[in-house]
């Protein structure tokens, strides 16, 4: 029968088989390589993780937000099982395959706006992001490429180069390629000492700015942003922020990238998190993780006339569009349309609890997110907001001990997200947060 929720059977979590795995971990897997959770699993169900010591815990991050309707779901399963029993791999370029030519069909049908149609696949969100960058000069005639502070689009060179977060993702890798920052609307910590809403979202007002000013204007070929700024905190800007920076897109002739690959595919309650600010065009969307169910595949999406500029032979990659990922991605994406329906109930219980907790609390100072995409950011005073980054680390590792997968994030390093798949049960959800206020009250004793 399978288990319902989370148990620990050993004395100390890791427990000892997977002490001996990591031993091996470190003597042939490179030390930067980190690890958030040192649990080895063996198998992995619903919301649920079962490691090689005998332990089951819940799955707070979803694989960092590719597990949107939980692990294994059989529709996926099936559909991976069929496709991989006619072929493992056609290089699309070379031999083209329905499966293919159908996800870019889907992924258009499910678009932001009507007017994105026409997509290319990939392996991971950092080629997407790459491309997409690619894509916006060749289209536009224009080299700069910009994003916002707070950032993340990926690891490769250019990805990393629109990373805000130096430590650890670009601290010495550099020289990086060129680009350029501008504010995002972190209104818990405004960059301009502002207030919402008698500010105006004078944020992005600055980008009209900076735009504009001689040695920028007419240079510029895209801004690419989060919709909600993901490995920076989770910060969810104004409705207005996206809806002013799109009109100053088009004023200077700036494609808007809209990065997806965390936001999209469901997690927020809507398919992509940009759909509930309405007016809201992007030129282009990036997506991939929870696309996939599980598998590597990515996309860039895009208006024709920007998606076709590039010549013949100029866009592609040997794995991009794998048939097996595209087959799980199509029947993932069944289950995300219906799985989203329970998204307003897993955000109204999740919030609903951290405010609780944060009148308990004065260690967390903001809480904020969309739908299953959730966040609290600790600071150890709520009037300088001094991150609180040590009791971070220390609630993760506490609730790993009593049976639950947390991670952290935010440019400060303050930030505990929650990231529950779309069909976690409520049963489960409840021993999450129980688990999750336990953790945070020895995190904060501790100290």
């Amino acid at each position: 029968m399978a288990a319902k929720k989370a148990s620990i059977k050993t004395a100390e979590v890791p427990g000892p088989k997977s002490v001996e795995l990591g031993k091996l971990k470190e003597k042939y897997i490179s030390k930067a390589i980190g690890l958030s959770a040192p649990v080895y699993v063996e198998k992995a169900e619903g919301s649920l993780f079962h490691d090689i010591d005998g332990n089951v815990l819940i799955d707070m991050g979803s694989g960092i937000g590719v597990t949107n309707v939980g692990h294994c779901p059989k529709e996926v399963v099936k559909a991976v099982q069929k496709q991989a029993e006619k072929f493992l791999h056609l290089c699309f370029m070379v031999t083209p395959y329905e499966n293919y030519v159908r996800l870019c069909e889907k992924l258009a049908n499910v678009a932001p706006h009507p007017g994105l149609v026409k997509s290319v696949l990939y392996n991971s969100g950092a080629e997407a992001v790459e491309n997409s960058v690619k894509i916006s000069r060749h289209y536009t005639k224009k080299p700069a490429a910009f994003s916002f502070v707070h950032a993340f689009h990926g690891r490769t060179f250019l990805a990393m180069a629109l990373t805000s977060k130096e430590m650890p993702y670009k601290a010495g890798f550099g020289p990086l390629p060129d680009s350029y920052k501008v504010e995002f609307a972190y209104c818990y910590r405004c960059p301009f000492n502002l207030e919402y809403p008698s500010c105006g979202v004078a944020c992005a007002d600055k980008i009209d700015e900076v735009w504009s000013s001689p040695q920028l204007q007419g240079k510029v070929a895209c801004l690419i942003g989060e919709p909600i700024a993901g490995e920076g905190g989770f910060i969810v800007p104004p409705k207005e922020f996206y809806a002013k920076i799109t009109k100053i897109c088009k004023k200077h002739g700036v494609l808007y990238v809209d990065d997806e690959i965390q936001t999209g595919a469901g997690r927020t309650g809507k398919m992509w998190a940009i759909q509930h600010w309405p007016g809201v065009e992007p030129d282009i969307l990036v997506s991939g993780k929870g696309i996939g169910g599980g598998f590597p595949v990515s996309a860039t999406t895009g208006r024709p006339d920007v998606m076709d500029a590039p010549q013949i032979g100029g866009l592609g990659g040997t794995f991009g569009g794998n048939p097996v990922a595209c087959a799980a991605a199509l029947a993932q994406f069944e289950i995300i349309e219906k799985a989203m329906k329970n998204v307003p109930k897993i955000n109204a219980y999740i919030t609903k609890r951290l405010k609780e907790m944060q009148s308990r609390y004065p260690i967390i100072g903001d809480i904020r997110g969309m739908g299953a995409m959730m966040a609290l950011e600790l600071v150890s005073d709520r009037k300088t907001k001094a991150p609180a980054a040590k009791e971070a680390k220390a609630t993760k590792m506490a609730a790993l001990k009593k049976g639950m997968v947390l991670l952290t994030c935010g440019t400060l390093d303050n930030v505990i997200r929650l990231h529950p798949s779309m069909v976690m049960p409520q049963e489960l959800l409840e021993q999450a947060m129980d688990i999750l206020e336990e953790s945070l009250g020895e995190a904060v004793k501790a100290q």
